[in-house]
């Protein structure tokens, strides 16, 4: 399993507005601290608004929280919000698959159990887990108090 750059962007982004949650964090803190594109962020605060896991300020003295107490955020939740989809192979598609031993494949079965067991392992996990011990997290962000 791999989660695409938006997935992880998301995670970190999450990860620094729960070590953070006494005020409002920009896209340009979140971008510098992790040397992450702007343009990238921008379109993940957007998706993580739109999923209800962030609230967001427009305007000057705007910015990011979380939306929900870091316990209530779970992580697999936040996982299949953001990806796209879960094909892992052709076969997870009816539409475009056209292997020709599909029908008789064992392995769909094992990697479609594989995936479930993947996420149910992100859906015991929530971002207080995360950031449970936020001190050297505040430090390599930079966040001071």
């Amino acid at each position: 399993m791999r989660l695409t750059l938006h997935t992880d962007y998301a995670l970190r982004l999450l990860m620094h507005l729960a070590v953070a949650p006494d005020r409002l964090v920009t896209i340009a803190e979140v971008s510098e601290a992790f040397a992450i594109s702007r343009n990238h962020l921008v379109k993940v605060a957007h998706e993580l608004g739109k999923a209800g896991f962030v609230e967001t300020t427009r305007g000057r003295g705007g910015g990011l929280r979380l939306a929900h107490a870091p316990e209530r955020i779970v992580i697999g939740d936040v996982v299949r919000a953001m990806e796209e989809d879960f094909r892992i192979v052709e076969c997870f598609d009816r539409e475009a698959n056209t292997c020709c031993i599909a029908p008789a494949c064992r392995l769909k079965r094992l990697l479609r159990d594989a995936l479930d067991a993947w996420l149910a392992v992100l859906d015991e996990a929530t971002l207080a887990d995360l950031v449970a011990r936020p001190a050297p997290l505040r430090r390599l962000l930079s966040l001071t108090g």
